[in-house]
């Protein structure tokens, strides 16, 4: 019988543990997974950890963020055995904690920023230098997003490139997020008593919205 390996820290032990299970000896099926086949149990992980965020249970969220940090290690454990891949979780942890510094020079460089908002402001340009060969604004995000989540994304790349004017007043009169979840769920009930999809009816308006910002972008380079 396997036993739980001595580490540094309770994180390097959860590293070793997971390295246990899946060497040989380990658990079968946790040595046949695949990047591919853990895809829908971090789906499923994420969505349970956004649960116990917004439920403010502090216990629910200890387990949901141990479920996703898991997910991540055993990715890692993954590459580290897998030929070409070849990269474990200090990589990651080396690569994410790079990639932390170089957009925030306002903390360990000399820029500096006053306010979240001067911070929001200068983003885009910490991103683009970290990533010159981003050339659109579109770049970067997944189309698999939740589409409301997705919706929001778009119409912020839209006002960056002048599709959408950002100072336009609000044609929906909601005051507040309980009032704006009446509404979509009004307007999900609307479309299911009529047959429609709304998810369809929406990632669809979305695509145009793409085509538009990309078009946008064409006539700016030009």
């Amino acid at each position: 019988m396997a036993e739980i390996p001595d580490a540094p820290t309770k994180l390097d032990q959860l590293v070793e543990v997971t390295a246990v299970l899946r060497a040989p000896g380990g658990c079968p099926w946790d040595a046949d997974q695949t990047h591919a086949s853990l895809v829908q149990y971090l789906v499923e992980e994420t969505h349970e950890l956004i649960e116990a965020i917004e439920s403010g249970n502090r216990e629910e969220m200890i387990e949901e963020l141990g479920d996703v940090l898991y997910q991540v290690i055993f990715h890692a454990d993954i590459a580290s055995h897998t030929p070409g891949e070849d990269f474990d979780i200090q990589d990651v942890a080396e690569h994410m904690t790079q990639k932390m510094v170089g957009r925030h020079p306002h903390v360990f460089g000399d820029l500096e920023l006053e306010s979240a908002d001067d911070v929001v402001a200068a983003w885009d340009g910490f991103k683009a230098a970290e990533k010159p060969s981003r050339t659109s604004v579109l770049d970067g995000i997944p189309l698999g997003m939740p589409s409301l989540a997705l919706a929001d994304k778009l119409l912020g790349r839209a006002q960056k490139v002048g599709v959408l004017d950002q100072d336009a007043p609000s044609i929906v009169p909601v005051q507040n997020e309980d009032e704006l979840g009446g509404l979509l769920l009004a307007i999900v009930a609307s479309a299911k008593s009529q047959g429609l999809d709304a998810e369809r009816a929406l990632r669809t308006t979305l695509r145009g919205l793409r085509e538009e910002i990309a078009e946008a972008e064409a006539g700016t380079d030009t």
